[in-house]
């Protein structure tokens, strides 16, 4: 009796967390759907914000543009550290301490707060280097906030390929690079491409890097990687907190929230066809 009682508060409190969760979540897109869905227009969408103060009037087209760029950017370079960390661990490493110290350090880095990567940004490459308020400067900084989604996500997909497959193939004396291009990534490619996109969504919606490395007020489209950039994260920071215009701080909200759910089922479609060609 008390097993059973135990198992029903269990149950009741699991539903009341993902109805709290989700209710939360609906609430939140409702309230930003409602309040942002007149200030979307043609002229918002493709046009550059105008007025004075700067962004009363016009639209976000650079800013969404620089959040696209930016994410591509990052998406490139921590796609490569990611891939790179994560076969080294399963198809080079044989010593177990270098594997766990690998998914220490790895970890240690996604537990890093944003504004402490930013500022290590701003630090190496704005002013060590160089480069600068710029879109390389920003993609470099978020690359290094999202290496570790990469990473871990690719690092999970490998672990999940059956032993007999990888084990075969090197009985065989099939090099390791065939091994994983003709053997690995055929089975695995959805859930790694997944994990790079959500990676690419978590940078696009990121704003503390950008504060400091490569986000402006004003800029036109993003045309040289040596130069600052507009962002929808940072634009809509502004607009909020000097109570430029909140009717196009929402219409600012909403498009970056589309374009984060974009990425997300992009993500969810590829996760979910995970097992399509397998036998």
């Amino acid at each position: 009796m008390l097993k059973n009682w135990q198992d029903r508060c269990l149950q009741a409190w699991l539903y009341f967390s993902i109805l709290l969760v989700v209710g939360t979540a609906l609430l939140t897109m409702g309230y930003i759907l409602v309040k942002g869905w007149s200030a979307i227009t043609l002229d918002f969408l493709f046009s550059a914000p105008r007025g004075m103060p700067l962004g009363k009037e016009g639209g976000v087209f650079p800013a969404l543009t620089g959040s696209l760029a930016l994410g591509l950017l990052s998406m490139l370079i921590a796609s490569l550290l990611g891939l790179a960390t994560a076969l080294y661990q399963h198809l080079y490493c044989s010593s177990p301490r270098v594997y766990s110290l690998i998914r220490l350090v790895v970890q240690c880095i996604a537990g890093i707060p944003s504004i402490v990567l930013g500022l290590f940004g701003y630090t190496f490459f704005v002013v060590s280097l160089g480069l600068g308020h710029s879109l390389l400067a920003g993609g470099l900084t978020l690359s290094l906030m999202i290496f570790p989604v990469v990473a871990i996500n690719t690092d999970k997909a490998l672990t999940e390929v059956r032993p007999e497959q990888t084990l075969a193939s090197y009985a065989l004396g099939v090099p390791r690079s065939y091994t994983f291009f003709h053997i690995i990534w055929p089975e695995r490619k959805n859930d790694i491409i997944s994990g790079i996109l959500l990676g690419t969504v978590y940078a696009m919606g990121a704003t503390a890097p950008i504060m400091l490395t490569a986000a402006v007020l004003s800029a036109p489209s993003p045309g040289s990687l040596l130069r600052p950039v507009m962002a929808l994260p940072y634009h809509l920071y502004i607009l909020a907190s000097e109570r430029i215009s909140m009717e196009n701080a929402y219409g600012t909200a909403l498009v970056l929230l589309l374009l984060l759910f974009a990425g997300y089922g992009a993500a969810f479609l590829l996760f979910g066809r995970r097992g399509e060609g397998r036998e």
